[in-house]
């Protein structure tokens, strides 16, 4: 890359972004001066500059991390560069996220800035007793733990905690977005946190091939090719991600078409929409055009200027984005409680939303709530398999049909039951949880397992050959680290299935799972987490350290079974409400009792519960006689090659045996 471009390329980025944050903040009057407590124009102008400073110290840290696991070899320069460029971004936000703290505490408290007791004292009150200071030093501990991280590691799995240090620091940020108990904040969170995700591995994974071009030395033209590639991979995959969640957020606080035209907010979404689409055709110019010719004689030259044009855009819709942030929304973002509107239900009180439609046979078909993280789960799932077994056929191979559909059948039904009725329900009824519940733990991890992934995807991908870990490294680490031996072993596995049950509805982390959107989605990972490792224990056909045999894989599921029963039969029979304050407090005037619909959870735990386990039991039992049979049909071909010769030696055995009784019998 010319030294001229070296400095263009950060320059056009930093710069696009200033301006774009400018005309934002100007057309949505974020920065305009208020009549009360106005608190100047340096917090006016200041936060959403370190807002976006946040944002992008994040992205760089996220995206080099994220190139540095996936593309980079540890024993190239390239390495160094990554971890170098990711220790520097996430000093950057560090700083960033203190500044903001102070900024933002200026914005929300009108006082003025002083260096007194009274205003130390406010500042930590604000960090310490509200939800948004709160979050802030939640992030700026986050990310001054990972600055510790990329500072002092080099190794690739502590390099790999360093990116989870990284990526968690998009949560505080997902959750100031929208607030708690407002109309959607569920979905409203998850869009804006895939969002984060996939902005900052598109953004920082560009850079982070900016900085290489730009210090390494020796990088020769077939490497960058090979690294641009790579990285075009992650970017298709975060564009989809940006794309889809920038719509869902974008229309939960806008709400209607007219306030798209019709409002400052609407037109700033529309400039960064713009922006979208010309980095889409960017995304598409690489495909075709610029990865292939990339060693050609000019094509190093092109790369550079492309990657120039599109970190200009890039920083634009960085800026629209952060000024977003700061203008008001079409869509009021207020809980319920706090709107002091007279009609406010005890529903949207705790939920943020009214009650549904009272339940019926066909309110399973019709009534959906879509959750935009377990949608894309489900489609990059989905995709990624039948790629999989595409790339097998492809090569000659085959994967048997009855895998591909268990696999896909069993993401149908996880589909459905984190986006149709049970996920509209499961807030209001109890029966509805559990219902969801067994799907989650037994039903659909059992039908997983059977589609076989890990073996998939070790036979569909290729072993990389340049020191870097690919899909294939990183699983075989996985499935080999100590970590993984003990949490697949039958009786760990066992333990946790059962006991988790008791665990979770008898301690506060039922109620933190209720009210908390990722307590929510923590109990979702669980149950899926749980139940397949059960399954994977008892029917799995992928490869596990050690499995129970059959005999006693049968009676560890009759202990599951009774388990579950007796868990079951404690609902039913029990005289008190669980959670009273929640589901008995929604202010239903449809439907069963609070304590009868509990008692029906009871019997689903029970009853329909027992059914996925019967279904596993018989699994296990095929397996059983299936075994046997593999075994009787070993001993058979080993017989005709010895020609009997087992049974010879069995029998020679018994006459000698037979001769020796006959010579003591004489004896005596």
């Amino acid at each position: 890359m010319p030294r001229s471009l070296r400095i263009l390329a950060p320059a056009a980025l930093l710069l696009a972004t200033l301006i774009a944050l400018l005309v934002a903040l100007r057309i949505g009057g974020a920065a305009a001066e208020r009549e009360l407590l106005d608190p100047g124009a340096l917090v006016r102008y200041g936060l959403p500059i370190a807002r976006t400073a946040v944002n992008l110290g994040m992205a760089v840290l996220i995206g080099a991390l994220v190139m540095a696991v996936w593309a980079f070899d540890p024993e190239r320069p390239e390495w160094r560069t990554a971890l170098d460029l990711a220790a520097g971004a996430a000093a950057v936000l560090s700083v960033a996220s203190a500044a903001a703290i102070l900024l933002t505490y200026l914005d929300v408290s009108g006082v003025p800035f002083s260096g007194d007791a009274s205003f130390g004292a406010g500042l930590g009150q604000f960090i310490t007793e509200f939800e948004l200071g709160q979050l802030w030093l939640f992030e700026l501990l986050l990310a001054a733990a990972t600055t510790v991280l990329c500072f002092a590691v080099r190794d690739r799995r502590w390099v790999l905690l360093a990116l989870v240090g990284a990526l968690a620091t998009t949560i505080p940020l997902a959750q100031q977005g929208h607030a708690a108990g407002a109309a959607g904040h569920a979905q409203a969170v998850n869009s804006l946190l895939i969002h984060l995700l996939g902005a900052s591995v598109w953004l920082g994974g560009l850079v982070a091939l900016v900085a290489l071009v730009a210090v390494a030395r020796g990088l020769d033209r077939a490497r960058l090719q090979l690294l641009v590639l790579r990285y075009s991979t992650l970017a298709l995959l975060a564009f989809i991600g940006v794309a889809a969640s920038g719509i869902v957020s974008a229309w939960l606080r806008i709400g209607s078409f007219d306030a798209l035209f019709g409002t400052g907010y609407g037109v700033i979404v529309l400039l960064k929409s713009g922006a979208l689409v010309l980095l889409g055709a960017f995304g598409a110019a690489w495909r075709v055009r610029t990865i292939p010719k990339l060693t050609a004689p000019n094509g190093a030259r092109v790369f550079a200027w492309l990657v120039v044009a599109e970190l200009a855009v890039m920083g634009a819709a960085s800026g629209f984005a952060a000024a977003l942030g700061r203008t008001a929304t079409p869509v009021a973002l207020v809980s319920a409680r706090e709107s002091g509107s007279p009609t406010v239900t005890p529903a949207q009180i705790l939920t943020g939303d009214p009650l549904p439609a009272p339940l019926s046979a066909t309110s399973y078909l019709t009534e959906w709530k879509f959750d935009l993280a377990w949608v894309l789960v489900c489609a990059f799932g989905a995709m990624f398999y039948l790629a999989g077994v595409l790339r097998l056929h492809r090569r000659g191979d085959r994967w048997p049909i009855g895998r591909t559909v268990a696999w896909l059948g069993g993401l149908l039904l996880l589909f459905y039951t984190t986006n149709g009725a049970f996920n509209v329900y499961e807030q209001y009824l109890f029966s509805q949880h559990m219902l969801a519940h067994m799907m989650l733990t037994m039903l659909i991890p059992l039908v997983l397992v059977l589609g076989a992934p890990v073996t998939l995807a070790l036979r569909a991908t290729e072993k990389r050959a340049d020191g870097s870990w690919g899909g294939r490294e990183w699983i075989l680490w996985t499935v080999q680290t100590p970590y993984a031996k003990f949490i697949t072993h039958p009786a760990v596995a066992a333990v946790v299935f059962a006991g988790s049950l008791w665990v979770f509805y008898f301690s506060p982390i039922f109620r933190w799972a209720m009210e908390a959107h990722f307590g929510h989605q923590w109990m979702i990972v669980h149950f899926l987490i749980s139940g397949y490792l059960f399954s994977l224990s008892m029917v799995g056909i992928d490869p596990v350290p050690y499995r129970f045999p059959y005999a006693l894989r049968i009676a560890t599921l009759f202990a599951t079974m009774a388990s579950h029963a007796f868990f079951g039969v404690t609902l039913m029979t029990g005289k008190g409400l669980m959670l009273a304050d929640w589901f008995g407090a929604m202010g239903r005037t449809w439907g069963a009792t609070p304590l009868a619909d509990q008692a029906t959870g009871g019997g689903i735990a029970w009853g329909i519960g027992e059914l996925p386990t019967l279904a596993l039991a018989l699994t296990v039992a095929i397996q059983w006689s299936r075994s046997d049979e593999r075994e009787q049909k070993r001993r058979d071909r080993a017989a005709d090659r010895s020609g009997d010769a087992e049974l010879a030696a069995y029998n020679e055995m018994l006459a000698a045996q037979a001769v020796r009784d006959e010579r003591r019998a004489q004896h005596h």
